[in-house]
């Protein structure tokens, strides 16, 4: 999720066949989601903007080339439950509260992820367009007033108005 900015039931949704390793991309198209007399289901994205191919770091890919093969897949979730199947996203959210304690981290979630990775983005100077993208929103606006940061001053804005006034 901190590597692509992904939603948590995104992430679960990737089966290896989403993934190409060798070009470095990775397919986006479904969430798991919960239906009720059904299970759990990979459910399209809600716009046709959440579907998505993103390109993956190099340690990104390295990390699943070893992850692949420790555990054999040939298709199937990225991030199976213990019987190979899909993970519930309420299940990934309680392990990752157990693993991190409450002591200090209790504002890590998930979702913590996906805001690490839009303000890397954000910091690095990339547009609200190519983060909407990345994130699957369709305005960048959504993107702007709740992934990027607010009150961070700058020097920049002197600088320019510096140049731009001099005289």
């Amino acid at each position: 999720m901190l590597a692509t900015g992904v939603r948590i039931g995104e992430a679960l949704a990737v089966y290896w066949h989403d993934v190409d390793l060798d070009a470095g991309l990775c397919s986006v198209d479904y969430a798991v989601v919960r239906v009720k007399g059904q299970g759990l289901i990979r459910k399209s994205t809600k716009t046709g903007f959440g579907e998505r191919t993103l390109p993956l770091a190099s340690w990104t890919v390295e990390m699943l080339r070893r992850r692949f093969a420790e555990t054999g897949a040939q298709d199937g979730p990225v991030y199976p439950d213990s019987l190979g199947g899909l993970r519930d996203p309420s299940n990934t959210r309680r392990v990752l509260r157990e693993t991190r304690g409450s002591e200090g981290f209790a504002r890590v979630t998930s979702h913590v992820f996906r805001k690490t990775a839009a303000t890397i983005l954000d910091e690095a100077g990339l547009s609200a367009r190519l983060i909407a993208d990345q994130f699957g929103h369709s305005r960048p606006s959504m993107t702007q007033d709740v992934y990027m940061g607010r009150k961070a001053v700058s020097r920049q804005t002197a600088d320019v108005l510096e140049r731009s006034l001099e005289s």
